[in-house]
């Protein structure tokens, strides 16, 4: 027991709880009204936000943080990426608010880098490479918020 992270423990525990409770913490719950807040920090991806992008040694994951009955006009997520390139085309508008680590945009032979704290727009149409030489957390928002139709 000497070998576990505390941290790593409690992190586990607390989903684990969540899970089997079928509840989320009181602010991220949604109100009569429709106001909702989600902790990004304690946000965690799961293997079955695993994102097929045709490759199966990508690493990449995506969670919605609102659904399409909450939020039907703009998408918001979570999304996750480990030592990945993979390429792209956008039939909707993206920003992407960088919370950790660096995220590359490969696009028209350039590459446009948003590390933490920094906003990338990627407007739609565009035919892009998502790219991370490390791990990236960051947070997309799409309109509309039903990009996948």
């Amino acid at each position: 027991m000497a070998d576990v992270d505390r941290s790593a423990l409690e992190k586990l525990v607390r989903q684990v709880l969540l899970e089997k409770l079928g509840g989320t913490p009181a602010a991220e719950r949604p109100a009569a009204h429709g106001v909702r807040c989600v902790a990004v920090p304690r946000l965690e991806v799961r293997e079955q936000d695993r994102l097929d992008t045709g490759r199966s040694g990508d690493r990449v994951w995506t969670r919605d943080l609102f659904s399409l009955e909450e939020a039907p006009r703009l998408g918001c997520g979570l999304m996750v990426m480990e030592k990945t390139t993979f390429p792209w085309k956008l039939t909707y508008d993206e920003m992407d608010y960088v919370i950790d680590g660096r995220l590359d945009i490969l696009v028209g032979g350039e590459t446009v880098s948003a590390g933490p704290g920094e906003v990338l727009h990627i407007p739609r149409g565009s035919e892009i490479q998502f790219s991370a030489k490390g791990k990236v957390r960051f947070l997309y928002f799409v309109y509309p918020a039903d990009w996948q139709k």
